[in-house]
């Protein structure tokens, strides 16, 4: 089901993980921001779409993780943007001859019989340092930041006030890091994110998560001081006063802890050497 969060801005959410995936309406057709997971799900999406007279025009996905970098035949033969970064990660796993076999063994089960790999990753390159998604319709501006993954892009979508923020400013999942390489740093490459977006907060009036409930203007900066503040806590060593977490965390989504605790074992291995 499509519901529309502000004019000409609609979201669909998958069942399984929350995953928003974010419609935008132009003049001849919609812009697709990170199509879904499922199937079952993104065949629905597109039938819904055609009933209401719209057709897919151009997708983009917001960062190289597999639940954003997928597609259904029946949302159209398109270009499928993303950021350089992100494309030329997308490169390199389907360059490898087991990337379906890698893909397949992170996946959840329960769904694994409801999502093809056909059109899995993709991905065409925006030209370095591109500010804006190249299609008609309202401008939406790309801001390209460190956090989380490779790539990984947050939209403004600027005429409609709304912030499509990828995997960050989730009321479900804590800050994931980009931490599984030992080059970068993950830390501040995430409190660099959270800047960018605090940046642009006062000209914003509906965030969309990646996965999670959309928030309005009152909560974006709260997500942001969230989610730095768990980031500072596990810089520091200290345990996060997080409700995605503990006691507080959502039914059904405790198994974000475990997430919490591997980032923190995983810091505390980098900080000993």
């Amino acid at each position: 089901m499509l519901r529309q969060v502000a004019e000409g801005v609609l979201v669909h959410q998958s069942e399984l993980l929350r995953n928003n995936t974010v419609v935008v309406q132009g003049r001849d057709g919609v812009l697709l921001v990170d199509a879904g997971i499922q199937d079952s799900e993104m065949a629905c999406l597109a039938n819904d779409l055609r009933e209401s007279g719209q057709a897919v025009v151009v997708g983009f996905s917001t960062h190289p993780d597999w639940d954003h970098v997928l597609w259904h035949a029946e949302l159209g033969e398109v270009p499928r943007y993303g950021t350089a970064r992100c494309a030329a990660f997308m490169r390199d796993l389907l360059s490898n001859a087991d990337w379906e076999a890698r893909v397949t063994e992170g996946l959840p089960p329960e769904i694994a019989d409801d999502m093809s790999l056909d059109l899995f990753g993709v991905i065409t390159a925006l030209p370095a340092e591109s500010a804006r998604i190249p299609w008609d319709g309202p401008e939406v501006r790309i801001i390209e930041h460190p956090a989380h993954a490779p790539g990984h892009a947050a939209l403004v979508i600027e005429e409609r006030g709304v912030l499509v923020a990828g995997d960050m400013l989730s009321d479900v999942f804590i800050p994931m890091l980009d931490n599984f390489n030992d080059t970068n740093d993950p830390i501040e490459e995430y409190l660099a994110g959270l800047r960018l977006l605090e940046a642009v907060a006062d000209d914003v009036d509906v965030v969309i998560p990646g996965h999670g409930s959309v928030g309005g203007a009152g909560q974006l900066r709260a997500r942001i001081e969230q989610d730095r503040a768990y980031v500072h806590a596990l810089r520091d060593g200290r345990t996060p006063d997080d409700p995605r977490i503990g006691p507080a965390a959502k039914p059904g989504w405790e198994w974000v802890n475990d997430i919490h605790e591997g980032q923190a074992q995983s810091l505390a291995r980098r900080s000993e050497h």
